[in-house]
C-alpha cells in the first residue's frame, strides 16, 4: 500500500486565488508513488473561500480533498490544529493558501524522510541557492533574530524556524499537545519538537516568493511579540 502525504492549508480569505496553490499541488508527483490528501481548514473566511474550494474539489475529483470549516475565525494555528488532526497520511506537511511557498519542493524536504533520516524536515528560506523575493529587511532580521532565540533555548541550529514549510512524520506531530491558535504555532511547534524522544530534524533549502501587504500578506509586528513570548513560555515556563 502506497504511503500518503496530507497536505494541510490553513485559508483565511483566500478564495480569488485558492485555485493557483490547489493547481499546483495536483501537478506534483511525489517520490516513491506517494498518493497526496489535501486538508483545507477554512477559518471562518468573509470571502467565497467556501464556494471556491468547493468548486474546484468537484470540477477536479482526482485530487482527493477534505474540507472543513470552523464557524467563528480562530486564527492559523488552531486551523492546522484542526487539520493535523483530521490528517489521515503518514507524513504531513504545511502550506499556505498564498503562493508564497512552491509545491514542487515537496520531494526537496521528502528525500531525507523517505531515505530513513528525518522525523521533522523544516524548509529553510535562508541557505541554499533557490530564488528569494527581495522584499522587507525588517522582516529578515526579525525571523533571524527569532530563529536565533529559539536555537539558544532548544539547542537546535536552524537557521528558520518561522518558515512556513514544515514536513511531519505524522505520528510524530499528532502526538504533541499544541495550544497556540495563531502565529506562535511556529516557535510552539519547535520547542515541544525539540523535547520529542530521540526526533531526528533536518533543513533544506528551498524557495520563496514573498508576498506584499498589498497582495494579501497577513502577519504583522504583533505576531513577531507574540513568537518572542511562545519562545520563552514553551521553553522555560511550562515545559
Amino acid at each position: 500500500m502506497n504511503q500518503k502525504l496530507s497536505i494541510i492549508i490553513p485559508a483565511y480569505n483566500e478564495g480569488p486565488t485558492i485555485h493557483r496553490i490547489l493547481d499546483k499541488v495536483k501537478a506534483v508527483q511525489l517520490l516513491n508513488a506517494i498518493e497526496k490528501e489535501v486538508v483545507i481548514v477554512n477559518d471562518c473566511s468573509k470571502d467565497n473561500t467556501e464556494e471556491a474550494v468547493l468548486a474546484y474539489a468537484s470540477a477536479n475529483p482526482e485530487l482527493p480533498i477534505m474540507y472543513r470549516k470552523h464557524e467563528v475565525n480562530k486564527g492559523k494555528g488552531a486551523a492546522l490544529h484542526t487539520g493535523i488532526k483530521e490528517a489521515t497520511g503518514d507524513f504531513i506537511i504545511i502550506q499556505d493558501a498564498d503562493l508564497e511557498y512552491d509545491p514542487n519542493e515537496y520531494n526537496i524536504l521528502l528525500k531525507p524522510m523517505l531515505d530513513g533520516f528525518a522525523d521533522v524536515v523544516y524548509g529553510s528560506r535562508f541557505m541554499g541557492g533557490k530564488p528569494h523575493r527581495i522584499l522587507f529587511f525588517w522582516h529578515t532580521i526579525g525571523n533571524k533574530w527569532l530563529t536565533l532565540m529559539s536555537n539558544l533555548f532548544t539547542d537546535l541550529n536552524l537557521t528558520d524556524m518561522e518558515t512556513g514549510y514544515k514536513l511531519f512524520r505524522s505520528e510524530v506531530v499528532k502526538s504533541l499537545d499544541l495550544k497556540e491558535q495563531r502565529f506562535g504555532f511556529e516557535p510552539e511547534v519547535t520547542a515541544k519538537m525539540s523535547r520529542y524522544p530521540n526526533v531526528r530534524i533536518y533543513e533544506v533549502g528551498i524557495s520563496y516568493y514573498g508576498r506584499t501587504y498589498e497582495e494579501g500578506k497577513k502577519i504583522g509586528w504583533r505576531d513577531g511579540l507574540r513568537a518572542i513570548w511562545c519562545i520563552l513560555k514553551y521553553n522555560l515556563l511550562s515545559r
